[in-house]
């Protein structure tokens, strides 16, 4: 099982690294990764089982995370108490998304970023996907709102970019009234 030092924190160098496609099919360690990062996400987003194996939450987790610089990440989003949708994109790309931007309301998190921050992320409210799946079978997802924030957020760490690379360092709510807070 996971655990929360098994992920990079932010000061680690290799998070800034540009991850490579992954060539199918996946290595066993790559599906067992795979279950690893699910397992975890599950676990961290359940508050008994995030509290009893000292969690913490989150929605998504890339493999550069976990030191493996292979394109493709994890996304676990709970819709209703307990349930789960999951997400494994293999070579995601944005292949488009809505001239609408959003932010978090309450601030963007990481599981690398063990601090708070604050400022505004301006990410697009909807996107698509264009990836693969586990088995190599080309899939296309549309997300919007969370899940879209959460797939912009994992594709940036598959390009060495962090969160707070996109907060303005001079006025962290620059734009704050052109951006609808979600």
């Amino acid at each position: 099982m996971l655990k929360m030092k098994d992920i990079l924190d932010e000061k680690d160098k290799r998070l800034r690294t540009v991850s490579k496609d992954v060539i199918f099919p996946l290595t066993e360690n790559d599906k067992k990764t795979i279950d690893d990062m699910i397992e975890y996400l599950q676990n961290s987003q359940i508050e008994e089982l995030s509290e009893k194996y000292d969690l913490r939450p989150g929605m998504g987790l890339a493999a550069i995370q976990l030191g493996i610089a292979k394109r493709y990440f994890v996304v676990v989003n709970e819709y209703d108490e307990g349930k789960f949708e999951t997400y494994v994109l293999v070579n995601p790309k944005i292949i488009s998304n809505s001239l609408e931007k959003i932010y978090v309301d309450m601030g963007e998190g990481c599981l690398s970023v063990n601090r708070p921050v604050e400022g505004i992320v301006p990410r697009f409210a909807r996107v698509t996907v264009e990836a693969y799946d586990i088995d190599g079978k080309k899939i296309h997802v549309r997300a919007r709102e969370e899940l879209a924030i959460a797939f912009q957020h994992e594709i940036d760490h598959l390009n060495g970019i962090m969160f707070t690379d996109h907060i303005d360092k001079n006025n962290p709510f620059k734009g704050e009234n052109e951006m609808r807070a979600i």
